[in-house]
Parts: structure tokens; sequence; C-alpha cells
């Protein structure tokens, strides 16, 4: 456990942080390994190693972090948010992002709520301690992926760029047509999508739309669980809808609020994203510090060269800076609204960068080891090179965060 420098840290947050440290080690960090080693996609997501996962999860309520106590969620406030997500992305970063994912449907509907979207949605996801309700934030396509987490910048109303998925209203249903691509994250096991369409192609990428798709409507399918180098216990594959029917009241915003609605979910998500791979940073620190004592090369323990010592308090240093600035945007960006994109992307980039980093270094700290599937090392290292691509990629993402400077 890191050293705590939150000098007013409740008895709740300390218990909140043990209890998902306890989590994250005894049943995500074995879970994730576990799943990391079946090479096929679909055999994986079939494994009972998953599903007793997230029924873990479930029965913690760690899905519901981001929902309040008022509605059944965790109720957990920013800074516990933040301990929690940390925690687990320490435990395996990948059923991390899963877990958090599945909540996102609600969470929409969270911004937007009616007694029908609560009562057949958020209420049931909620009080679901089984995992029988799993949700997915369905926004990239094929021919689409940063560039629809660009809110407020010019490109984002270029009408010659436009969504491929499609929503028209038709009487008291809308309507959708189309596909999502083969990184919507908890594609092919959810069941319920946050849905981006678009609505208004004259208005380009803000034209848009959010709405919740139960999964098992008719018209939905899905594709093959993809098949990835990393994050490999998070579940990702395509969604194509043919003529799928929702009440109209399933859609939350449209073209009028859908720009707005962007940025909310982007700076949330972003603002996880810090915490999940700041926990992924200290795991492959922790793991190369606590090696560099037992092994000995020279003569002397790896920990006694002076080089090895800079590497290692260099990682120390950049994880704390993770902490702080990932902290800072969370607290912040889940407190206020309209929110402050521009911190939430800095989280981002800035922590993905660091796991990348660090967990490059704890492997070339472990030396050939590193790359041997005896230690978690090269799966910490594969995790965090996705992280430089999901949720955005975080060249585009810094272009869109710049934008707001």
């Amino acid at each position: 456990m890191y050293e705590e420098l939150n000098m007013e840290l409740t008895d709740e947050h300390n218990m909140i942080k043990e209890e998902a440290h306890k989590f994250a080690k005894e049943v995500l960090r074995p879970a994730g390994l576990e799943l990391d080693k079946i090479y096929d996609p679909k055999e994986m997501i079939k494994s009972p190693v998953l599903w007793e996962t997230l029924k873990k999860a479930y029965e913690l309520k760690y899905h519901t972090v981001l929902l309040p106590d008022s509605l059944g969620g965790a109720g957990v406030d920013p800074l516990g948010a933040h301990i929690i997500f940390e925690e687990l992305g320490w435990g395996s970063v990948d059923l991390a992002i899963s877990i958090s994912v599945s909540s996102l449907p609600a969470f929409g509907i969270l911004m937007v709520p009616t007694d029908r979207l609560l009562e057949e949605v958020l209420f049931p996801f909620c009080n679901d301690k089984d995992a029988s309700i799993i949700g997915c934030w369905a926004i990239t396509e094929p021919d689409h992926g940063s560039d629809t987490l660009c809110p407020y910048t010019p490109q984002f109303h270029n009408s010659e760029i436009k969504g491929q998925c499609k929503a028209t209203l038709d009487g008291d249903e809308w309507v959708i047509n189309g596909q999502k691509s083969a990184w919507v994250s908890n594609g092919t096991i959810a069941t319920h999508a946050l849905l981006f369409v678009n609505i208004d192609p004259a208005q380009g990428m803000a034209g848009g739309g959010i709405c919740i798709v139960p999964l098992s409507s008719a018209g939905v399918s899905k594709g093959a669980p993809l098949n990835k180098m990393g994050q490999r216990a998070l579940n990702q594959g395509e969604i194509f809808f043919d003529n799928v029917r929702i009440p109209e009241e399933y859609m939350l915003v449209g073209p009028d609020a859908y720009e707005g609605m962007v940025d909310i979910v982007l700076a949330t998500a972003n603002a996880a994203m810090g915490a999940f791979f700041t926990g992924l940073a200290r795991a492959a620190y922790e793991e190369a510090l606590e090696y560099s004592k037992q092994r000995v090369q020279g003569g002397k323990i790896l920990f006694e060269h002076e080089l090895i010592k800079h590497k290692l308090f260099e990682m120390f240093m950049n994880i704390e800076a993770a902490r702080a600035i990932s902290r800072s945007a969370m607290v912040y960006n889940y407190t206020n609204i309209p929110p402050k994109v521009e911190y939430s992307i800095a989280s981002k980039v800035f922590c993905t960068n660091v796991a990348y980093k660090v967990t490059s270094n704890a492997l070339q700290i472990f030396g050939g080891y590193g790359l041997a599937k005896e230690y978690p090392i090269e799966k910490f290292f594969r995790d965090a090179r996705a992280g430089l691509i999901e949720d955005g990629s975080n060249d585009s993402l810094m272009l869109t965060g710049a934008h707001h400077l």
C-alpha cells in the first residue's frame, strides 16, 4: 500500500482503500492473470473465472461507484471513487475498466432521469448482485474513433464528418441502423448500451444523440470478441443495429444537448482512466522494487546498483505525480458541471504515459524474466500500451484539450 499524503482522509476513506485493495489483491490480480492466459477470447468470455470475478465486484457494488446511494449506488464521494479506481487498476486494469464501463448506461440515465428509465434500467442495475446486467459504451465506429471525442472543436461541427450509426424518429419510437466497431468495451457481453448515434447529419458529429438500447432488442447482433495484445480480460467487440426500435423516452439527449453530454462523459471517463493507470503503474513499480531487493547481479542485489536506484526513484516520482493530477481532475470534474474537460484529458494522457514508461522500466529491471509469463510484468506492459489508445488516443485528446486552453 502506498503512503497516503492526504492528511484529511476520513476513516471511511481509509476503510474504502483497505477493502478495495483487499479485493484487488485477492480477486482481481489472480483473475486478470488467469484470464490473460486464455488465447481464444471466445473461450475467455465463457470462463467461470470472469463471471465469478464480475459477480464478486457487483456484490461489493463496485459497478455502482459513479452512482448515488439515494438511487441504490455505492454513494462514494469523488475522492473515494479515485481511491477505489486506483486500487482496481492496481489489481487488473482490464477488469477494472470492464467493471467501470458496465455502469455507463446507468450513468447516462442519471444525467437525464425519467421514472421509466429509473424503473426499467437504473434500479435493476444498482440492485444487481450477479452481473446479469452489464453496460457498454457504444461510441467508436469503423470510420470514427477519437474524432467522436472532440466536443466544442471546429471539426466536431464539420458537416463532412458524421457518425455512421443513425437514429430516425418514427412516431413514438426511434429506429436505429448502423454499426459500432470492435473496440466497444464489454461489447459482446453487455446487456445494455449507452449508444451514441447521429440524428442530424448537417451538424456533423455535433448532430448526435445518446440513447439506452437493451441489446436483447430485435435487430441487434454482435460480432466476435476482439483478440488483442493487451487488456485481454476486457471484452471488446462489434455491435450491429438493423432497424432496432427503442421507445422515444430511451433517447436521453438529442442534438441540442449532445455536445455538452459528450463533454461530461469524456471528462468522467478520462478522469477514471487516470486513476486506473496510476494503479497499474504502481503495480509495476512495486513488483520491480521487490524484485530488485532479491535478484543478484554483479555480485550484489540489483537495488545496490546506482542505475537501478535511479530508475526506481524516477518511477516513484512519476506515480506520485500521476496520483496528484488524477485525483485533482476527478474531484473537480465529478463535482462541477460543466466540467473542465482539459484537466481530465491531462490526467488520462499523463497517467497512461506514466504507466507505459513505468511498466517498460520495470520490465527492463526484470531483464529476461520480464518477458516471461512467470511474472506479471509483461502483462502490465501490454496492458499499459493499450492505454495510450483507448478512450481517445493520447495524440488526438491532446489536440482537443489544447483547444480549451
